[in-house]
């Protein structure tokens, strides 16, 4: 049996990389993506505009007082739906199996691919210029013996790096990282664990996982257990075979605004929406996922009667679905998915006189089709009154 070989692979800062690309003029600018307004929320953010302090769910106000000559963009989910489909494809036709787990990361199972592409080095650095000549788009790939240690590995980088971990140094690059960086550990996670005088990975570890649940709780007590050995805590556990289309953000620090939370899941619900039409699938069901900061960890599904048409349609189901599991506790990550996936291009037992939405549908392929070409047109209008209908917080 061949020893474990995963890739985690994330396109560096993606969405502005992208209008980068169909816009050359931009390059070494500070770009931020988002709408301007009172009430909008950075969605992301080029290299240069970090450098500022700007970062993903940030206030637009505050973003812009931090780096006054930044660029804001809209934003084009039609557009950047389209590159991520061209860069998975690379992906799926390079790996044995692949697991998209947002528009802009994958985890790829490169076990007993060696004798095809060479070690996890030599077929990353293949895969990395792939990409490059294919979408003029750079990747940051963790190799690893876990997809835990592999999305630890491909941040380490930033960008177009690859940062490979070989089996048995798992708790070394842990300990690397540092706990402050490691994924799953928010502010308020951190802070907790420094009022209990664990500031370092090391010092975590000497604690047992008795003691670690009776402070953190069971989830939490485990969670930091594992990770502080380097050991998968298997809270990514994506099936590649699943006839699915999902994507999620990971939010630190945990998101609190409630502004921010609708951005994400309009933002979710696009990119779900546009990837279907992109490979010509139609869903049945509709679902989210929320993980809080205390690693609580919510799933909830619908199926519409009326069927499922439009981004539209996957937003306003789950702005409902969020409201049945919302506490007010911070959230850590949200997720947004199509399931009972079909081939097809209509519909299936449409709702009767669905003339409206039909249109909806109608409107959003052909606006597909023309970003494909190069047009940068969005369509921002009718979901934002989507989102001001629903958003009764």
């Amino acid at each position: 049996m061949a020893n474990p070989l995963f890739f985690h692979v994330d396109l560096d800062a993606f969405f502005a990389s992208v209008e980068i690309l169909d816009n050359p003029n931009l390059k070494g600018k500070p770009l931020i993506i988002g709408h301007n307004g009172p009430r909008s929320v950075v969605s992301t953010c080029s290299y240069e505009a970090r450098k500022y302090g700007v970062h993903s769910a940030m206030p637009m106000v505050q973003a812009v007082k931090l780096c006054p000559k930044a660029i804001i963009i809209p934003g084009n989910m039609k557009r950047y739906s389209q590159m991520s489909h061209r860069v998975m494809s690379i992906m799926h036709s390079f790996a044995p199996e692949m697991t998209q787990a947002s528009i802009d990361e994958a985890y790829l199972d490169m076990s007993g691919t060696e004798k095809i592409y060479g070690d996890g080095v030599e077929s990353a650095r293949k895969l990395k210029a792939l990409i490059k000549a294919e979408t003029g788009l750079t990747a940051s790939i963790g190799v690893a013996s876990s997809k835990f240690i592999a999305k630890l590995a491909s941040d380490f980088k930033k960008p177009d790096g690859l940062t490979v971990v070989p089996p048995g140094l798992e708790q070394d690059f842990v300990d690397a990282v540092g706990l402050k960086k490691l994924w799953g550990i928010g502010k308020a996670t951190l802070e907790n664990l420094n009022n209990h005088r664990i500031y370092t990975t090391e010092e975590l570890r000497s604690i047992s996982l008795n003691h670690l649940e009776s402070l953190f709780g069971s989830a939490s007590g485990q969670y930091l257990y594992k990770i502080s050995r380097g050991i998968d805590p298997g809270i990514y556990s994506g099936d590649s075979k699943t006839r699915s289309i999902s994507s999620e953000r990971t939010f630190y620090p945990d998101l609190f605004d409630q502004n921010a939370i609708d951005s994400f899941l309009l933002e979710l619900s696009q990119e779900v929406m546009f990837r279907s039409l992109e490979e010509k699938l139609i869903a049945k069901t509709i679902g989210i996922k929320i993980r809080y900061g205390s690693f609580k960890t919510f799933t909830l599904q619908v199926t519409p009667e009326s069927g499922i048409y439009s981004s539209k349609d996957v937003y306003i189901a789950v702005k409902e679905l969020f409201k049945k599991k919302h506490t007010g506790e911070g959230i850590r990550l949200l997720g947004v998915g199509l399931y009972g996936l079909y081939k097809g291009e209509e519909v299936q037992q449409p709702e009767l006189f669905a003339f409206d939405k039909e249109k909806e549908r109608k409107l959003e392929k052909v606006i597909l089709e023309l970003n494909k070409k190069g047009n940068n047109i969005t369509r921002a209008a009718s979901l934002s009154k989507a989102k001001e209908k629903h958003n009764d917080y």
